[in-house]
């Protein structure tokens, strides 16, 4: 006997096939119902993203609007203009977007440490004619992206870096600004080139055509005292003076940054890098 036909069932369905097609109704009703609610999740859970994403970009504006009022509070108070002052974004491990949104905000100039994850930033953004600074370790394998990518170089600590810029920088191209690292704590463990070698490596950069050697550059000791911090920055200030004094032109101290920037301001900054105080949290 058919399923349909026996008992209950013979009441609502008369055969086999009216059974079967009620059955394929309900089932269709119920796997509608499980792909509605999966959208409605996946819509909700998108628009909590988004809500995220819109406040992080947000909080990048409010930060860069935040460290404007810090840096003109804190240049007035040492009797500087904060015009004299540029802020460089160090964008390194930072999204396009990010970027954009420090852009929008108003910042313009943008530091990179490493080529790889660079040039692709750089190109994406061609059309903003934004100021990129190469500010990491630099790589003799490197040096050709450097001088083909960047308008200013801010870790030459030795001549055969400087060379190979100088002779790597296109023709069609702008002189490269370029700032000496020195190592202004004496540390073993830091990139620079040592206060009583620095007159010797900028008087040979100033020899070389494709190179504009602007000033100086110092990540000095990590420390939270605020005498300590504007001491080592003194002392930048104090050899950009001398060789200044031997005939050079320099105007730049790019030294500072999101932990120490009001202390290097005090003592003469051109440049502040800041990464973490405009962006948050580095991602790694």
């Amino acid at each position: 006997m058919k399923l349909a036909e026996s008992g209950i069932w013979a009441s609502f369905y008369p055969d086999s096939a009216s059974f079967i097609q009620a059955t394929k109704k309900i089932l269709t009703g119920k796997l509608a119902g499980i792909i509605r609610s999966f959208y409605q999740y996946s819509d909700n859970l998108l628009g909590a993203n988004n809500n995220l994403k819109l406040a992080y970009m947000s909080k990048i504006k409010n930060q860069y609007q935040e460290i404007c009022r810090q840096l003109s509070e804190t240049a007035q108070a040492c009797q500087r203009s904060p015009d004299a002052i540029k802020i460089l974004a160090i964008s390194k491990t930072r999204s396009v977007e990010e970027i954009l949104q420090a852009y929008e905000a108003g910042c313009h100039c943008f530091g990179e440490s490493y080529i790889k994850e660079a040039i692709p930033k750089i190109s994406a953004l061609e059309q903003k004619h934004l100021e990129w600074h190469f500010v990491g370790p630099i790589q003799s394998n490197k040096t050709q992206y450097i001088a083909k990518y960047f308008q200013w170089v801010h870790s030459v600590d030795r001549k055969k870096a400087a060379k190979r810029i100088n002779d790597q920088r296109p023709a069609n191209l702008p002189l490269i600004n370029v700032c000496i690292q020195v190592n202004v704590s004496g540390e073993a463990s830091k990139s620079g080139v040592s206060l009583h070698e620095l007159a010797a490596l900028a008087d040979y950069i100033t020899t070389l055509p494709r190179l504009k050697l602007r000033g100086l550059m110092a990540l000095p000791q990590k420390t939270s005292d605020n005498k300590e911090q504007r001491q080592a920055f003194h002392g930048l200030y104090q050899a950009m003076e001398e060789l200044n004094l031997k005939g050079l032109a320099l105007d730049t101290l790019s030294m500072g940054m999101s932990n120490d920037w009001p202390a290097a301001v005090m003592e003469g900054a051109t440049i502040i890098r800041i990464g973490t105080g405009l962006f948050g949290p580095r991602n790694l």
